[in-house]
């Protein structure tokens, strides 16, 4: 009996999806018979619900491309990949990927990575609390310690790295004035931080994305810089770090023999 159950309820859920689906066959009239134009419109009320909430997750995206362009690459991409959790906010972590591969998008390839901004800079928001580390803080530390301490990375803290100029394209499409003309061509690395309750998107400097990618896998700062200067001659540790507890990306330090 529950294996039908279950079997009925993927049913349903797929054919609420498939507008070339049938009416599942227990939806039915008083009379007995399928009842599909009821179903037909709570088909339609499921996937344009679906369609907001992913014009709410990238808003960027959808003023990009225009309304009709988005709510249709968001059905097809509804088709593909039905929701798996209740929270409306969760839904659409695929969709950077989908916008890739939509033949449709293809002139636009730097459009993914403006999309995945958009995911992060939401991430950043729901993420949970934390008090960010003073600039002080590290001042409190023997300079023997330093080359071995490391970070305590801010709930909030995301890097997107893009071969394209992602995050300018995605800053002038937040806002409702006139979008300037940009190069899409110049790769751009950028921080999402959120340091005191405001979701902030920054640009990082040659070497700063390899540093606190190292960083936040756990790496000492020693390590860190030395993967920093590999990636990029032009590194400036001591201006990072400064940009970074600025900006709030840190919510502690640990030298090995002291947290703080």
């Amino acid at each position: 009996m529950t294996i039908t159950v279950l079997a009925h309820q993927r049913h349903f859920a797929s054919a609420l999806l498939d507008p070339t689906a049938a009416v599942p066959s227990q939806v039915i009239t008083g009379q007995g018979r399928a009842s599909t134009q009821r179903f037909n419109v709570h088909r339609n009320n499921v996937v344009v619900s679906l369609i907001n909430a992913l014009i709410d997750i990238y808003p960027a995206v959808e003023r990009i491309t225009g309304g009709d362009f988005f709510r249709a690459m968001a059905r097809f991409h509804i088709r593909e990949t039905p929701p798996t959790s209740p929270l409306l906010f969760d839904y659409g972590r695929d969709f950077p990927a989908f916008i890739e591969r939509y033949p449709y998008a293809q002139e636009m390839p730097w459009l993914g990575d403006v999309a995945r901004l958009e995911r992060a800079w939401l991430d950043a928001y729901h993420a949970a609390d934390a008090r960010p580390l003073k600039t002080q803080a590290l001042s409190q530390l023997p300079t023997a310690n330093l080359e071995a301490l490391r970070f305590l990375v801010h709930p909030a803290t995301r890097i997107i790295r893009s071969a394209y100029s992602a995050a300018s394209i995605f800053t002038a499409n937040r806002v409702e004035t006139p979008s300037p003309s940009i190069d899409a061509s110049t790769p751009e690395d950028s921080l999402i931080t959120r340091p005191y309750m405001s979701v902030e998107v920054r640009p990082l400097p040659p070497g700063g994305a390899v540093f606190l990618a190292s960083l936040v896998s756990g790496r000492t700062l020693s390590v860190a810089a030395g993967a920093a200067f590999e990636a990029s001659q032009a590194f400036d540790l001591a201006g990072n770090v400064a940009g970074f507890l600025e900006a709030g990306v840190f919510s502690g330090i640990d030298s090995g023999n002291q947290s703080v």
